[in-house]
């Protein structure tokens, strides 16, 4: 049982790695607002990186593709705000844990346009610019590996603890509902008995009454 438990949680976290870090390419049409969300955990390093693409290469972008970003938490904090520009990044140590809005807007035009965008954003182990680490040459290769093995493994750590803390939540939920549903079923069994008395005893007297008792 506790394999089972072992290999679902180190499917779950390889997911998770998988999913930390996106890179998207999408269209924005002038005029509207398009939200990309990412879960992240608390005190994860997050960074991002966005960007027009050109659709004319060789030639400078229209004045037109502009854009304004806004990153927010979950519970409105405001992490990141640009206006009218064509590229941009960001980066911050997320201190609450949830989902965090990624929310482009471009200015109306007429006729309406669409915007081609290209943004990448990653949180966790895959915010860490490994490539540079290792072109400063500061650690030899080993050591390289090993601190980015000893991130990985701090992040599946935590990860499996969050697993821990979720199963117990799910099992304190569990006890309070099985604890509710005796209440209710030992109060719908009483409701039940009290209202067949009631009807006993509202049939005998209608037979004593008649006299047929």
């Amino acid at each position: 049982m506790k394999f089972q438990r072992f290999g679902v949680c180190v499917i779950v976290i390889i997911g998770l790695l998988s999913t930390i870090a996106q890179s998207i390419r999408f269209e924005l049409e002038s005029g509207h607002t398009k939200c990309i969300a990412e879960d992240i955990k608390s005190n994860s390093m997050t960074v991002g990186h966005y960007s027009i693409v050109n659709p004319n290469e060789g030639q400078p972008l229209p004045e037109s593709h502009r854009i304004t970003l806004k990153v927010t938490s979950s519970y409105g904090t405001s992490y990141h705000s640009s206006e009218n520009v064509q590229s941009g990044q960001f980066a911050f140590q997320a201190v609450e844990a949830g989902d965090y809005m990624s929310c482009f807007y471009a200015i109306d035009h007429q006729p309406s346009l669409k915007i081609p965008i290209e943004f990448d954003w990653r949180s966790g182990v895959a915010s860490k610019d490994w490539s540079n680490v290792a072109k400063k040459g500061s650690v030899d290769a080993m050591e390289f590996e090993l601190k980015k093995l000893a991130d990985t493994i701090t992040f599946i750590h935590e990860e499996m603890f969050n697993l821990r803390e979720r199963e117990r939540e799910m099992q304190e939920l569990n006890k309070v509902t099985n604890s509710r549903m005796a209440w209710l079923s030992f109060l719908s069994l009483f409701v039940c008995l009290s209202v067949a008395g009631l009807q006993l005893w509202h049939l005998k007297s209608f037979f004593e009454k008649k006299k047929l008792i």
